[in-house]
């Protein structure tokens, strides 16, 4: 196969992952969801599929991309998707887009924009401008370290630990 009909090949294999992550946001919708769906795909294989569970669960964390990972992850045994897809119906939120790192996504694509979300009434816009500020006096909650003089035991013991996974 040329690189050309292979890039094709992919571009058509992506388009159709993206299809499905639509179609997966709009099923969310009509099961009670939010309006958000993804996909993991590793090689030419999708690993696993997740959708909005926020208001069923009563989990704010229960994102369509952070259900995705959680499902890939178990699935395929290991907290790093190195290698893999992230397609999601929407660009991810902010939380969604630091689980993806974390998570070690190669890379992800979206359908929907963020202005997109917020015609509908998903604006994260705040969100996104919280990260840009620098001082955080002007986050909404406040955010206080504790001075303690045992801070760091948590992170010593790790580090005594010889059979520690790190990641």
């Amino acid at each position: 196969m040329t690189a050309h009909a292979q890039e094709k090949s992919t571009q058509d294999l992506e388009r159709a992952w993206m299809d499905e992550a639509i179609r997966l946001a709009t099923k969310s919708v009509e099961n009670g969801g939010g309006p958000f769906g993804a996909l993991i795909a590793k090689g030419a294989e999708v690993v696993a599929i997740g959708n909005n569970h926020v208001t069923s669960d009563l989990d704010p964390t229960a994102h369509g991309e952070v259900s995705a990972i959680r499902a890939a992850c178990r699935k395929l045994g290991t907290f790093s998707l190195d290698g893999c897809l992230l397609v999601t119906s929407c660009e991810p939120c902010p939380m969604c887009l630091s689980s993806a790192l974390w998570a070690r996504v190669d890379r992800i694509i979206f359908a929907a924009d963020r202005h997109d979300a917020a015609v509908a009434g998903f604006d994260d816009r705040k969100f996104y401008d919280l990260f840009e500020k620098k001082s955080a006096e002007l986050w909404p909650m406040a955010i206080t370290q504790v001075e303690m003089a045992n801070r760091m035991a948590p992170f010593d013991a790790w580090l005594a630990k010889a059979d520690r996974v790190d990641y």
